[in-house]
């Protein structure tokens, strides 16, 4: 009999174990059951290097949304980079989208200033005033070897 209760207590605490694992899987994977509750809007870059799916959203330092989908503009060969914001964020037509990094080679994010004049920016709409990812490798090189054409 002592037995079988404690077979019980541990098969609760694995239930337990395996509960608490599925809750933080889905808090860290920002995952939704219950469909998408996002306004998507694009933004234009002529540059997206480092940025991924997923990647942070922020305004003010604050998390509003992830990265979906990188995809090539053939036509104006531009990056078009969907993002995916909370439903209780506006952003307007004269907001500004900027790849920045965390730290000195941490991950990439896009850094959002939501405009305030003009129209709401409704879902599927682009913005189009970007600045685009700093590419630390060549502003090294620069930095170590110079420009030949400086010191002439």
């Amino acid at each position: 009999m002592n037995s079988k209760k404690t077979e019980f207590a541990v098969g609760l605490f694995v239930l337990a174990g395996i509960a608490a694992i599925l809750y933080l899987a889905i808090q860290i994977g920002s995952s939704r059951f219950l469909g998408s509750d996002a306004t998507i809007i694009t933004a234009r870059f002529s540059n997206a290097g480092g940025l991924n799916e997923g990647s942070n959203v922020m305004i003010a330092g604050v998390k509003v949304g992830v990265v979906g989908d990188i995809v090539l503009d053939t036509e104006n060969l531009v990056a078009m980079v969907e993002l995916n914001l909370d439903t209780d964020v506006v952003i307007y037509d004269d907001a500004i989208a900027s790849i920045k990094t965390n730290g000195l080679i941490g991950d990439k994010f896009v850094a959002l200033d939501p405009g305030g004049g003009g129209f709401e920016l409704e879902s599927g709409e682009p913005i189009v005033d970007t600045e685009s990812a700093v590419d630390i490798e060549s502003l090294i090189s620069r930095f170590a070897f110079g420009s030949l054409e400086e010191g002439e």
